[in-house]
């Protein structure tokens, strides 16, 4: 098994990469301003790069982020607005206040931000690390989108990849078993930075060139992951990437076919050790 430690980014997860790389490239093209929407992390992410850039950032979160996440965007400088049940209208909304000066950064749907997540293979590559599959998270299909591309970019197209969802968040999974992009009617689990009800077609796409396995976990074990993995690692992590991790704790069976595996342990902000322990209580 080896790890790609993106939860040691700077903002906390892989985010920034691809969020990083679209706010420079609005930032030379003139743009004075960054809308985003986010469950959290994206968010995060924009508003790290805003304050690099030293451009106002807004973020528009739904109802259910957390007040960690909240704390963590004013951290870095930006505005927070809360609008909506679920990321989808808080999305909507923050699409309605971009003018001419504003750039608009979708958390995971843009090749600028692909491309960015692309780099994380490019360095796997360049450290000389083999691997036979890749193991991530997907919510919204950014990072499969990345992985993707960056396996391409690095003639390894071959390479499948082992998607995890949460059970309750598996828009990738239903969008497979329907044969098209299919939007769930809520987001049940706790692991909200994976709620994007549809995933972007692009991920779908991916699923129908390329070997995509989709495995599904529910929410305990992606926080026994997670707590298995600061145990570890001394990482903390939130859900969203304890999904990832919870293919290797809990379903190791699903990786038996491979020899040298490659898990993007993406990270997370906006949970805390407090938040894992009530919610491994509540689920156990």
């Amino acid at each position: 098994m080896w790890l790609k430690m993106d939860a040691l980014q700077p903002p906390g997860s892989f985010k920034i990469r691809g969020i990083g790389a679209a706010c420079e490239h609005h930032a030379t093209n003139g743009k004075r301003r960054f809308v985003s929407s986010s469950g959290g992390n994206a968010g995060i992410a924009v508003a790290y790069a805003g304050r690099c850039l030293s451009i106002p950032v807004s973020v528009f979160v739904p109802e259910t982020a957390s007040d960690r996440a909240k704390a963590l965007i004013r951290q870095e400088g930006a505005e927070v607005f809360v609008h909506g049940a679920s990321w989808q209208e808080a999305n909507e909304r923050a699409l309605q206040t971009v003018d001419a000066e504003t750039a608009f950064i979708h958390p995971f749907d843009d090749p600028l931000l692909w491309t960015g997540h692309a780099t994380m293979i490019n360095e796997v590559v360049r450290a000389g690390v083999p691997f036979d599959a890749v193991v991530l998270s997907v919510g919204g299909g950014g990072l499969l989108a990345g992985v993707s591309e960056g396996l391409d970019r690095n003639g390894l197209q071959h390479v499948p990849i082992i998607a995890a969802e949460t059970e309750g968040a598996a828009s990738l999974a239903a969008a497979v078993k329907a044969g098209r992009p299919v939007e769930l009617p809520a987001i049940t689990s706790i692991a909200t930075s994976l709620g994007a009800r549809k995933v972007a077609k692009r991920a779908f796409e991916i699923t129908q060139n390329r070997p995509v396995d989709c495995v599904v976990v529910d929410d305990s074990a992606a926080v026994d992951a997670c707590m298995r993995f600061l145990d570890d690692h001394r990482v903390l992590v939130e859900p969203a990437c304890g999904a990832a991790l919870a293919v290797a704790y809990a379903h190791a069976e699903r990786l038996a076919r491979f020899e040298r595996v490659l898990i993007i342990a993406c990270g997370g902000a906006t949970a805390t050790l407090a938040q894992l322990q009530a919610w491994q209580t509540s689920l156990a």
